[in-house]
């Protein structure tokens, strides 16, 4: 194990007890009485550390991502095919949506009080549209991807 891994070991030890001794602190706190502060602070802290973990983790994943592609070019032209191929499917999802807001039940109070425009219409429809262009797409490359290797071989 070379020096990274040995520092990425230890890193992950020390995350791993502080978590422990977090947790443990939180269920020697527990009580019956919901308005215990100690309890209280015990869980406001579990829950900030669950955020710092999970901040981490998204940022080492990211990071991690960043570097193989750029020092890798075969992994740099797959990333730069998907940031276009996902801008595609961003545009055409966009395209698609409409402004128009929808009728329901307490829309009007929604209207009122600013928190349904045209524009957030818009962007959820092009969210929607998105959702339903990449999960057709993944079951296509599910049912597609058995028959290409029936015929490759």
């Amino acid at each position: 194990m070379g020096k990274i891994g040995k520092i990425v070991t230890i890193i992950l030890w020390v995350l791993l007890v502080i978590s422990a001794v977090l947790i443990i602190s939180l269920v020697a706190n527990i009580s019956e009485n919901e308005t215990d502060a100690v309890m209280g602070g015990w869980i406001d802290t579990n829950i900030v550390w669950a955020y710092i973990l999970i901040a981490f983790g998204a940022g080492a994943a990211v990071l991690a991502g960043l570097y193989h592609t750029l020092t890798d070019k075969k992994a740099l032209k797959g990333g730069i095919i998907s940031l276009v191929f996902l801008g595609v499917v961003a545009l055409v999802s966009y395209l698609m949506a409409s402004p128009e807001i929808p009728q329901f039940t307490g829309v009007d109070k929604m209207i009122n009080d600013g928190t349904l425009t045209e524009s957030v219409c818009k962007m959820v429809d092009t969210g929607l549209y998105a959702t339903y262009i990449l999960l057709a797409l993944a079951v296509l490359a599910i049912v597609a991807t058995p028959v290409f290797k029936l015929f490759k071989q």
